[in-house]
Formats: C-alpha cells, structure tokens, sequence
C-alpha cells in the first residue's frame, strides 16, 4: 500500500508545515526553547483528553474527506459517502474487502481518473474564460479614454502623472486592486496596508507595459488579457485563461542606478552594524 502510505504522508506534512510558526530567527542563534503545548478546554462529552483528541482526530479526517468529495464532485467525480465509511470501518476492523494490491491498483486508477477529469475541466474552463475576457474587452474598449496596444493591453489613465515614465530597469512603488473580470478581488495593496515594490521587468507583460503609460503620481486602469498575464494554466486564485482588471497607482519611480544605489547602501549599513557588533563581542570577550 505504498501510495496510500505517501499520501497519508503527505497530508501529514502539509498540515504539520502550514500550522507551524516561519522561523524567523538566524541559524547561528541558539534555537529557543519549545514553548509548552496549551491545554485544550475539556469537552464534557469526553471522559478523557484521549477520547477528545481522538475524536478531534476522526472529526478533522472527516472534514478534510467531506471537502475532498466536493472538489471531485466539481469534476464529475461522485464517490458514495457510505462506502468510504465503510472502507474505514473494515481497516480498522481487519476485514477489508479488497487486499493491499487491489487497493493500490484502485487508487492508481482513482488518480488517474482524477488527473484526466481535472484536465478536461481546466481546458473547459479556459475556452469559457477566454470567451468571456474577450467579451469584456471589447465592451470595456468602447468606453471613453481607452486606449488599445497592439499587444492587446486596454487602458484607461485616470492621472498622468509627473516627471518621466517608468523604464523597465526602474524600480517602482504601487498601490492597486486586481479582480476578475466578475468583480472577484484576488489582491489588494490598499487592504494589505502596504504598496509594492518591484522592478517593472520583474512582473506580467501586461505591467510592464501598462505603467509605461502614466508617470509618478498617476493612476491607470489595466484590462489585460491572458496572454499578458498567466496564460492558459492560470495561478492559485486566477483560473485559466483569465482577462484580469488591475485599478494601479504609481507611488515613485526609482531608476535603476539610484535603486542599486540604495541598495548597496542598506547592504555596506548592514555590514557596518554587524562588523561593528562583532568588535563589541571581541572587546566583551578580551575584557573577561
């Protein structure tokens, strides 16, 4: 039952490592001490912590199959609910209805049913999202102002702004709000309390070119087109072949020789402070 094992496994691991804290500290610094486990509040329908952390157990297991069954169900994939129960029930019983080797051809077969389902979907929903974008386009297009690329880039510049356009070697400063073209937001600086920052060359075509349009303190409204963005296989939060509708803000442009400039002078402050900590570690040291 070896893929059955790994995928216990995995989900073992990605629970663990999306629950842990980031480790934030140097590897030369001594590791801090373990904090100590909190005591969870007794439920009275247990007798013991075991009892609860048992059913606490069966309880997480059965919500994360729950989920599981409706994102297949999205495939077109129905499991009967009472047969996974079932199957449970028997492991734990010691009388499975099928042996180990039926078990993991099964499941071989269940993954490759799943893959092949999952494929057919993203490829469906692709066409129906490319469809969709080009429709929006071509209604946002006819509104006053907009201007069109000839890589297909919609804009709208709501301020021009002032001083020079961005170059792609410029590092800039944003604020902004991205959605689907149904008005799902899937990022949002303003929300997050805090602009971003990035080489212009460093993101999608469709920023790259679409900044170059307005100066520092201007705004621009992007429609841009999934070749411009994430293309057919789309990103976590951004289905396939998504037209994506940015509101952008450009906060400062910095050019490259000024933003390596900073750069290097963070970095030689950084090693100032650390030499300089290390000569009052020397001294401390000599002293005793």
């Amino acid at each position: 039952m070896k893929s059955l094992f790994k995928v216990t496994l995995l989900a073992t691991t990605m629970a663990v490592a999306l629950n842990a804290p980031m480790a934030m500290a140097a590897e030369t610094k001594a590791a801090p001490a373990p904090a100590q486990p909190q005591q969870a509040p007794k439920n009275a329908a247990f007798t013991n912590e075991d009892q609860q952390s048992a059913y606490a157990l069966g309880a997480s297991l059965g919500r994360y199959m729950e989920n599981s069954l409706k994102e297949q169900e999205k495939l077109g994939i129905k499991l009967d609910q009472s047969q996974l129960i079932a199957g449970v029930q028997d492991a734990f019983a010691g009388k499975s209805k099928l042996s180990d080797q039926e078990i993991e051809q099964t499941l071989q077969s269940f993954e490759g049913r799943v893959k092949t389902a999952a494929q057919e979907k993203m490829e469906k929903d692709a066409k129906d999202n490319a469809a969709k974008g080009e429709a929006f386009a071509e209604k946002f297009a006819k509104e006053k102002g907009v201007q069109k690329t000839k890589s297909g880039l919609l804009y709208k510049v709501e301020k021009e702004g002032t001083g020079e356009a961005p170059k792609d070697s410029d590092t800039v400063v944003v604020n902004y709000k991205g959605t689907l073209i149904d008005g799902t937001e899937f990022d949002n600086s303003y929300t997050r309390g805090e602009p971003l920052s990035f080489r212009l060359d460093g993101v999608i075509p469709g920023w790259t070119e679409g900044l170059k349009h307005i100066k520092k303190g201007g705004k621009i409204k992007l429609v841009i087109p999934p070749n411009l963005a994430y293309g057919k296989n789309g990103v976590p939060g951004i289905p396939p072949n998504s037209t994506l509708v940015f509101d952008v803000e450009l906060l400062d442009v910095k050019p490259a020789a000024q933003a390596d400039a900073k750069t290097q002078a963070d970095d030689k402050t950084q090693q100032s402070a650390q030499a300089a900590k290390g000569k009052s570690a020397a001294a401390t040291k000599a002293s005793k």
